[in-house]
């Protein structure tokens, strides 16, 4: 057996955490630290908490607040052109998974020069980067963990993959209050995309005995704590353990890889601009029930570690218990279709053969347990759009 497992070497977690940014800053030899975020933050006011917890340490801190949900390569222009400007030696990236991404980008950009294009999977990245530390505000899409980057080709309307221990920050602040604002939404949408990223990485044909141990801790805390969450956003208690759970689930897929569903969701965001986590709980339950049978007892193992099946069932009544789960779930949380978002069918129909190509080029439906063809993947696209 052989493996590599790669995280940030600094991870603190605790209510508040935020403010030791200058602290972390200072640790790693940043002076001119960016923050990089989006106008939401900028209009609360965290970015500027962030930033003044920068600058209370002695650091000469600025804010870069363009960055855009799913990040293009025309929109990290203005990122490359705000540290250029500020002469900046680190990144702060503060948001959800979009905002980090696009630090994660720039911070090899601004290095390494060149397109992503250039970068994309099966390109793995290993080279020098200015630092990031990552403070995630929604607890879902694990990036401030990661050795990924989700990045789309203006040109081509391709949602790459770009992957690589370049891409790692080197630490990662984990302040579960900056979750508690979250509406029910955003707290389903992330809370299924880090159940997504746990069970993927589960059942990836990647997997090794360190990222299993992450992912089963991430969903063991998912399963008691994602529905509070949703319908009381105000629980702290919740909002922290899956805060800590979206973190774990970062740490297993990153090690692992995710699958199909990452695979197929990529093209939704790309085509139709539906967020990432949504993307992911459209397609959750029928990719599950897609793969389900090449992988029974790993899938039975995600349903009882869910809370969803007994230790006396069969692996195969305990499988299929997780996929009448995810149903349920993505009923209860008011996940939408395709159709109930608004796509036109039409529209919708034209462009799955396309989408169908670009979710198989990404790789990751290699790593399913039950790798498709482009044909079954046009009909799991058919399947969920109703």
């Amino acid at each position: 057996m052989s493996f590599e497992i790669n995280t940030p070497p600094v991870l603190r977690f605790s209510a508040g955490s935020v403010d030791s940014i200058g602290e972390l800053l200072t640790s790693i030899g940043a002076a001119r630290p960016l923050v990089v975020t989006d106008s939401f933050l900028v209009s609360t006011g965290v970015a500027d908490r962030v930033a003044d917890a920068a600058r209370a340490a002695g650091l000469d801190a600025a804010v870069f607040g363009e960055t855009i949900p799913d990040p293009t390569t025309d929109s990290l222009e203005a990122g490359l052109a705000a540290i250029r400007a500020h002469s900046a030696d680190s990144i702060v990236a503060l948001g959800g998974g979009s905002p980090i991404d696009t630090a994660k980008a720039l911070s090899v950009l601004a290095v390494r020069g060149g397109h992503m294009r250039e970068l994309k999977a099966p390109y793995r990245f290993v080279g020098e980067a200015l630092p990031v530390i990552a403070v995630p505000t929604t607890a879902g899409t694990g990036s401030e963990v990661t050795q990924f980057t989700i990045i789309t080709d203006s040109e081509t309307n391709e949602k790459m993959l770009c992957a690589g221990p370049g891409y790692l920050p080197r630490a990662a602040v984990i302040d579960f209050e900056l979750t508690v604002s979250m509406p029910p939404r955003l707290t389903a949408d992330t809370g299924i995309d880090a159940l997504t990223h746990a069970i993927e990485a589960y059942v990836s044909k990647k997997a090794n005995p360190v990222s299993d141990t992450y992912a089963l801790a991430a969903i063991t805390r998912i399963g008691r704590f994602l529905r509070t969450a949703f319908h009381d956003g105000a629980d702290r208690t919740a909002r922290e353990e899956m805060m800590i759970a979206a973190t774990l689930a970062g740490m297993a897929f990153s090690n692992a890889s995710v699958a199909l569903v990452h695979g197929m969701s990529r093209p939704l965001g790309a085509h139709f601009h539906i967020a990432h986590g949504m993307a992911n709980a459209m397609l959750f339950p029928e990719i599950t029930a897609f793969s389900v049978e090449h992988a029974v007892e790993r899938y039975a193992t995600c349903a009882r570690t869910l809370g969803v099946a007994e230790a006396s069932d069969t692996d195969a009544v305990a499988a299929d218990a997780l996929v009448t789960e995810l149903r349920a779930l993505a009923a209860e949380l008011e996940v939408p279709t395709p159709a109930t978002r608004g796509i036109d069918r039409a529209a919708w129909d034209e462009l799955v053969p396309l989408m169908a190509q670009q979710a198989l080029a990404s790789g990751s439906p290699a790593n399913n347990p039950r790798v498709p063809t482009a044909e079954q993947v046009e009909q799991l696209y058919a399947a969920i759009y109703a």
